[in-house]
């Protein structure tokens, strides 16, 4: 489990792919601090298990789902990538629970700068804006953010100084692809209402007098 909030930027440093799965070798510094061989790191927002450490980076093994599901289809050597260790147990938990299994992708498609704020829409799927709402929590490639605003087929963060300085977003430009999370509760709470619309059409299983009786 992670938090979104980014603990340094790394580089990839060999982007090994054969078809649509293959290994990822980044350098970095921050992350390696108490990381083992088998422990997690997300890479902008995917979970990657560490298969091998080095003095100055880690590499990961990157299997067929993960690059249909994500941007790093389009990677390269060189790209910066946001970069968070699994969250200790004893941390403090600064974003929102993230999983580091990316829903999919969106486009960015313009920066509008507020006052000291720069204001990032970004288009996706009807799939992931089903459950973006407005002062929800996001996740996009690794970095924990807020829904400002929400359209129709695209919605709206307002990003501060110190993440734009922090992680990769406001590097990007018009046009780029970035790793969506949802928030997983959202997920949870999707996922159970359609269960119980099933089981209701049964009359059998969850219903909603169900969900009442024991303050669900």
């Amino acid at each position: 489990m992670f938090t979104g909030i980014i603990e340094e930027l790394g580089t990839i440093k060999n982007l090994s792919m054969q078809g649509t799965s293959g290994q990822i070798a980044i350098e970095a510094e921050e992350v390696l601090k108490g990381t083992k061989i088998g422990d997690s790191i997300a890479v902008n927002g995917i979970c990657l298990t560490v298969t091998s450490l080095q003095a100055n980076g880690f590499t990961a093994d990157v299997m067929a789902e993960t690059v249909r599901r994500s941007s790093l289809g389009t990677a390269k050597k060189g790209d910066r990538v946001n970069l968070e260790r699994a969250m200790a147990a004893d941390g403090r938990f600064g974003g929102h629970i993230v999983s580091g299994h990316i829903d999919g992708i969106g486009k960015i498609i313009s920066y509008k700068k507020e006052e000291n704020a720069i204001w990032v829409e970004i288009e996706t799927t009807e799939k992931i804006l089903r459950l973006v709402m407005e002062k929800g929590s996001i996740c996009i490639d690794g970095i924990s953010l807020t829904v400002a605003a929400v359209g129709t087929n695209s919605f709206k963060v307002s990003v501060i100084p110190h993440t734009g300085e922090m992680t990769t977003l406001l590097k990007k430009k018009q046009g780029d692809l970035v790793n969506l999370e949802n928030d997983v509760i959202g997920k949870y709470v999707e996922r159970l209402l359609g269960f119980q619309e099933e089981t209701e059409e049964e009359g059998s299983g969850i219903t909603m007098e169900f969900l009442k009786e024991y303050g669900i």
